[in-house]
């Protein structure tokens, strides 16, 4: 009898949890939903399209740091924006011996608050079409609409479309990007 009332309590308990977030309003990202209720991390390790990117958030020692309160606003570079880089550029990052390098990288894509797309948009146009933010890492992005599209230049001079935008998590929100982001 305990085991029946046992097992009765762990059903109601998952499908209360499954019907709270399917009620929740989620993105698709690299094949999986995005939960708002989820923090970056616990999201980010479920899109197939940002293995790249959690391999080197693990290297770097963020992982604590991302799942904390933040909030965070995260410009999240694919695996085929990694790609783009010079060959043997992230193997060199994800040494340990390189765990500083890499952290400025990665805070280098990260911004203080939760900037959703409207906020960016009130940025850009208080900027007079353009805004610039400051990173984690100290450096600068600038940000403008292009076609309807959010662009990114880096402090390098590189441009960065966001592909997709106001990926919404319990710390902050995520803009997906084609480019990896790179700070002087």
């Amino acid at each position: 009898m305990k085991k029946l009332a046992l097992f009765a309590m762990i059903a109601f308990a998952t499908i209360i949890t499954s019907t709270s977030q399917a009620q929740e309003k989620t993105v698709m990202v690299g094949g999986a939903a995005m939960y708002p209720s989820k923090n970056i991390i616990e999201n980010a390790v479920n899109s197939k399209d940002h293995t790249t990117l959690v391999a080197a958030v693990k290297a770097a020692g963020l992982v604590e740091t991302l799942q904390g309160a933040g909030p965070f606003t995260v410009f999240a570079p694919t695996n085929k924006a990694f790609d783009k880089l010079p060959k043997g550029t992230v193997e060199t990052l994800l040494k340990p011996e390189n765990k500083t390098m890499l952290q400025g990288v990665l805070t280098y894509h990260v911004v203080a608050g939760n900037l959703d797309s409207k906020a960016i948009a009130a940025l850009i146009k208080k900027g007079n079409g353009k805004a610039e933010l400051t990173t984690v890492q100290g450096g600068k992005l600038w940000l403008w609409m292009e076609g309807g599209k959010l662009m990114i230049k880096d402090e390098k001079g590189d441009v960065a479309k966001v592909t997709i935008k106001d990926v919404h998590q319990s710390n902050g929100v995520i803009h997906v990007v084609d480019q990896v982001l790179m700070h002087k």
